[in-house]
């Protein structure tokens, strides 16, 4: 049974083997799929969106688009930092229920674009308490260093991509779009 799950644990890795975009959030790196990824942009003007998640920073327009934008230090539960001209946005599309969605992901700073073999990588070890690392696909030791690789669908799917499909989707047939508000302003 060992070497079976032995196997398992090396085909997975496998799969994993390719290029990652390194960034840091409070000095450490972080790695996620090239593939996954459509831009990267500097820190810009984030319109705040009432009654989200203290780490949704809210939307931001590029190019005509509509794009959520989610810290990730504040995602993570770390100290909130003021954004500096190191600040990017990167620019990933996640899957949804209903299809892909672009999503900004506010990050200290970005490295590099690294390939990342199998024989680099280990599974996420086990933290010893109930600890939830789903969104953590693995370890890659690269260069001396620690690169934390995210599975950025798990990252952002835990608990706010439905409220991301949400903002971005029309209301409901039948539904005024001013809600309450507009019976509100009647009275």
């Amino acid at each position: 049974m060992p070497e079976a799950l032995l196997e398992k644990n090396n085909q997975t890795l496998a799969a994993r083997e390719g290029k990652y975009l390194t960034f840091t959030l409070a000095n450490q790196e972080y790695g996620l799929e090239i593939v996954k990824v459509k831009e990267i942009i500097g820190a810009m003007e984030v319109t705040a969106v009432p009654q989200t998640p203290a780490y949704v920073e809210g939307v931001i327009n590029l190019r005509g688009k509509i794009i959520p934008v989610v810290n990730l230090r504040l995602k993570f539960g770390m100290e909130f930092l003021e954004h500096t001209d190191r600040t990017c946005i990167i620019v990933a599309e996640i899957k949804g229920r209903s299809g892909s969605i672009p999503m900004g992901m506010v990050v200290d700073s970005v490295s590099e674009v690294i390939p990342i073999r199998r024989e680099e990588m280990e599974e996420t070890p086990n933290f010893g308490v109930k600890l939830d690392t789903e969104y953590i696909m693995g370890m890659a030791k690269v260069k001396g260093k620690v690169i934390i690789l995210l599975d950025i669908d798990q990252v952002l799917n835990v608990d706010g991509l439905l409220l991301m499909e949400n903002l971005k989707s029309e209301p409901d047939k039948g539904e005024d779009a001013g809600g309450d508000y507009a019976e509100e302003e009647e009275q």
